[in-house]
């Protein structure tokens, strides 16, 4: 008995040595140490808990902690991630999202609820929720002025390129009509205090808005993000037709660089430095009062390094405001510096590696022209 044991776990160790299987096969994280006994794949922690709410597909068990007999151990062998993948996300769309472990639960849990409980991508053509450019339905938004999340119907329509919503279900006219190519949308579960909060960022008059919304089933609002991914991918396709699908996917919706408090100073660097919201979307800085205000305070384009912009650690010397938080850094522009103070030096490095990262990458001919109509704006 014993030996049939060592036998089973030097098998598992040599099936979990593969190169294949180094990573997550749902959320990509490195070194996983779980595995489904029933799809064969390796997964991690996180994922497996995800996997254990859906029992009737996925039994998991842990790689280092529990018994594997022989016929589990070759199952594994036979299967692994890269055949199961290859069945289970042989036909996902290009536009569709796939979570990685950095991101929220509801996107990760059901994107393995669509590869193994809904099976959406084992067959060509499938029709899927989100797919045929019309959705429609409720979400609740949170008011702009009360805070309140109230009940609105919302209209995407990849025909007329927009996304739309009401106040009133019988409504004629919609509250708001957004086109498609100036939408972002982003999971904000803690910040708008629900596991399926999506914070919905657009511009008007070059200016950024956010709507915060939410639906009550995980799926509903995934789709809804699914869906804002599809029909913009089509939209972009007409608009640049000699892009790749790559080049048009990586100009879908994304998640913010950066997001957290600082504390800001005025433009005459003499003022109080005062606590303030920031978000780093891409070349944009924006800060709020509250983080989930309607529209930024102040905006702040951050351009590449070889038309001038740079971060430096610290403020300049002489700095007068007062500042309560210790942990300053400087973002140098062509115009101007911007001074900010971070409260742990832990935030204050993970700011300017954010920064950096902007700064690093050189300016497209589109950002060339945000910025002509987007001057620097940086109210007290």
């Amino acid at each position: 008995m014993a030996g049939g044991n060592e036998r089973s776990m030097k098998a598992l160790k040599e099936v979990w040595r593969r190169a294949e299987n180094s990573l997550c096969a749902d959320c990509g994280k490195p070194d996983p140490d779980w595995a489904s006994s029933t799809l064969g794949v390796f997964i991690c922690l996180s994922c497996s808990g995800i996997h254990r709410n859906i029992p009737s597909i996925s039994k998991v068990k842990s790689l280092k902690m529990d018994h594997w007999d022989d016929a589990q151990v070759q199952f594994l062998d036979k299967h692994g991630n890269a055949v199961t993948k290859a069945t289970y996300e042989a036909h996902i769309p290009i536009y569709y999202y796939q979570p990685t472990y950095n991101d929220c639960q509801v996107l990760r849990e059901q994107w393995i609820r669509a590869k193994y409980e809904r099976k959406e991508f084992t067959k060509p053509g499938k029709q899927l929720p989100y797919s045929d450019g019309v959705k429609e339905g409720i979400l609740w938004k949170r008011g702009r002025d009360n805070g309140q999340f109230l009940p609105r119907k919302f209209l995407l329509s990849e025909r007329e390129g927009c996304l739309k919503y009401f106040t009133k279900q019988d409504a004629k006219e919609p509250k708001i009509n957004i086109k498609i190519d100036v939408i972002n949308a982003t999971f904000q579960p803690v910040k708008i205090g629900n596991p399926n909060g999506l914070q919905i960022t657009y511009l008007k008059d070059n200016k950024t808005r956010n709507i915060f919304v939410y639906h009550e089933s995980g799926k509903e609002v995934v789709d809804w993000f699914n869906a804002i991914r599809s029909v913009q991918f089509h939209y972009l396709k007409v608009a640049f037709p000699i892009a790749s699908d790559n080049e048009i996917k990586n100009r879908l919706t994304r998640n913010f660089l950066k997001e957290g408090y600082m504390e800001k100073t005025g433009p005459k660097q003499r003022e109080a430095f005062k606590k303030r919201w920031f978000t780093l979307d891409h070349r944009r800085l924006m800060y709020f009062k509250d983080p989930l205000d309607a529209f930024a305070k102040g905006e702040v384009f951050v351009g590449s390094r070889e038309n001038g912009y740079s971060v430096q650690k610290g403020l300049p010397s002489g700095t007068q405001g007062n500042f309560s938080w210790h942990y300053g850094l400087t973002i140098v522009t062509p115009d101007r510096e911007y001074l900010f103070t971070c409260e742990t030096e832990t935030d204050q490095l993970d700011w300017i590696t954010a920064f950096t990262s902007v700064i690093n990458q050189a300016m497209t001919p589109q950002e060339y022209a945000s910025k002509c109509l987007d001057p620097i704006s940086f109210l007290s």
